[in-house]
């Protein structure tokens, strides 16, 4: 193979590749834009958002590596953000839609934790960030919110 064939192929990968990561994405139904909420509001006072159909929308700041069955939504409030989260295979978010903006339509659920779950996941949290906590200090349980989205929409 010449240099040009090489130079012609490497060239057509790199607009090709180029042209799938600037489509914007679709999953599931339709995004019902009307329905949005900022994610700060939601978690603000979570309660009065529960199973009510509602829309947000941010940048994905992480995704599943293992089968793409949650993304995490950055909130518009520094250090906040959403997940949602889908049965495995019901939709596949690709990890090249990390960075990207995304709006979702979806149902906020309460993951209610045990005293001793939530001690476990604020230690695992701590250990992530490389910080030990005393979790014989945690004294109530806490909740885990998500969005069991409908519809997702990943813009370019």
């Amino acid at each position: 193979m010449t240099i040009i064939n090489k130079v012609s192929i490497l060239f057509i990968t790199l607009i090709l590749s180029t042209s799938v990561f600037a489509k914007e994405l679709f999953f599931g139904e339709a995004v019902n834009e009307k329905a949005m909420v900022s994610i700060s509001t939601l978690l603000e006072n979570p309660e009065k958002y529960i199973d009510k159909e509602i829309t947000i929308s941010g940048t994905i700041v992480g995704v599943c590596t293992r089968r793409g069955c949650w993304a995490d939504i950055a909130s518009d409030a520094k250090f906040e953000k959403l997940r949602i989260k889908v049965r495995d295979g019901d939709m596949v978010f690709p990890l090249l839609a990390k960075g990207r903006q995304a709006v979702a339509t979806g149902t906020l659920q309460a993951i209610e934790l045990s005293l001793e779950q939530t001690k476990s996941y604020k230690a695992t949290l701590a250990k992530r960030r490389g910080e030990t906590i005393a979790t014989e200090d945690i004294t109530v349980a806490m909740s885990i919110y998500q969005l069991a989205p409908i519809g997702v929409k990943v813009l370019d």
